[in-house]
């Protein structure tokens, strides 16, 4: 399955059905009168999150949502039926934005959370609506009120407890596949990975998910390499896993690479609870190990961890800190919200 996590399409609510215009003729009833019923109502556009989904694929195919309109009014005030309800399925996490993406119409964050986002149009009034005492045979009625359209775009950010960021061929993707169940493509190359990745993690008797994404480079946020398209997908990770390639020309340089591209991109990634490893730490003597450390320690202010996502030298230490980072997090907001925990 191919992976898109932008999308622009057009949805349209139901226009509401016409009022009917019509006569009582019924034997015996000396008078007749107006009996024409009011029109149904249009459908409206219905967005529902739903699990199963990580990607908004299927939009690139399938554009255009028109919601039925209402059916017409008939005699006997017979009102005509309400055209159905479209629901648009969307994976979770998904954002609906205005055409031109400046405002943020809608936002799923949990599973069967449903929001109508456009309302179909009423129904027009049928002729007995119309009647008064100076208006006995009125043949007036309402044609329904129109519905609503626009343009959206659709944005995907997927939910994950842990963020994977580094510059290219860090082995962001090694570790993922070490941990996880994913099956995360890797190559000797930057930018094997091409578009994030999820894995679910299971240690210690817990369980949170890691997404990885495409490396970083210097330029990222102005949109240098692949950009800064896939950094919304770690928006909403409650700690980042910064790792730095052991063999590296500079590691503080490139860690401070990272960190000025998330400071730049803003969105609150900067302020995210950080874990940072060195890895490949099996492709390097203990000595040379030692001195990258405190060259990394110097800029990143705390002493990494020592990694290596192909041995899984290291992983243990690593996930117990991300675990640790979690909870504290699971706690704080176990105190504001009072019943919330993501573990």
């Amino acid at each position: 399955m191919h992976f898109l996590d932008q999308a622009k399409i057009y949805i349209r609510s139901g226009a509401g059905g016409p009022g009917a215009v019509g006569f009582r003729r019924e034997k015996f009833i000396e008078y007749g009168g107006p009996d024409g019923g009011d029109g149904g109502k249009g459908g409206d556009i219905v967005f529902e999150a739903v699990e199963g989904l990580n990607t908004l694929i299927d939009f690139r195919y399938t554009q255009h949502f028109k919601a039925p309109r209402g059916k017409g009014g008939s005699g006997q005030n017979r009102t005509g039926a309400g055209g159905d309800d479209l629901v648009i399925k969307v994976p979770v996490g998904t954002q609906i934005l205005s055409e031109d993406k400046e405002h943020v119409l809608a936002d799923f964050t949990e599973a069967g959370q449903q929001i109508v986002l456009l309302r179909g149009g009423d129904g027009g009034r049928g002729n007995a609506s119309y009647k008064t005492a100076t208006n006995r045979a009125p043949r007036q009625h309402g044609t329904g009120w129109p519905g609503e359209e626009m343009w959206v775009w659709l944005r995907l950010k997927l939910l994950a407890d842990v963020g994977l960021v580094g510059l290219p061929n860090a082995g962001k993707s090694t570790f993922l596949n070490a941990v996880t169940n994913a099956k995360a493509k890797i190559g000797a190359y930057p930018f094997t990975t091409l578009h994030p990745q999820l894995g679910v993690v299971q240690h210690r008797g817990r369980e949170f998910v890691v997404a990885d994404i495409p490396g970083l480079i210097e330029g990222a946020a102005e949109g240098a390499g692949i950009g800064d398209r896939f950094l919304g997908h770690i928006e909403r990770c409650r700690v980042l896993l910064h790792l730095v390639d052991a063999n590296a020309e500079d590691v503080a340089d490139a860690y401070r690479t990272v960190r000025n591209e998330l400071e730049a991109y803003g969105a609150g990634l900067e302020d995210k609870a950080e874990v940072i490893a060195l890895n490949k730490a099996d492709t390097l003597d203990d000595e040379l190990l030692d001195a990258l450390s405190d060259e990394l320690q110097q800029e990143a202010g705390e002493r990494p961890l020592r990694l290596s996502g192909a041995t899984g030298l290291g992983t243990d230490a690593v996930l117990d800190a991300l675990v640790g980072h979690l909870v504290a997090e699971a706690e704080e907001d176990e105190a504001e919200e009072g019943d919330w925990s993501p573990l």
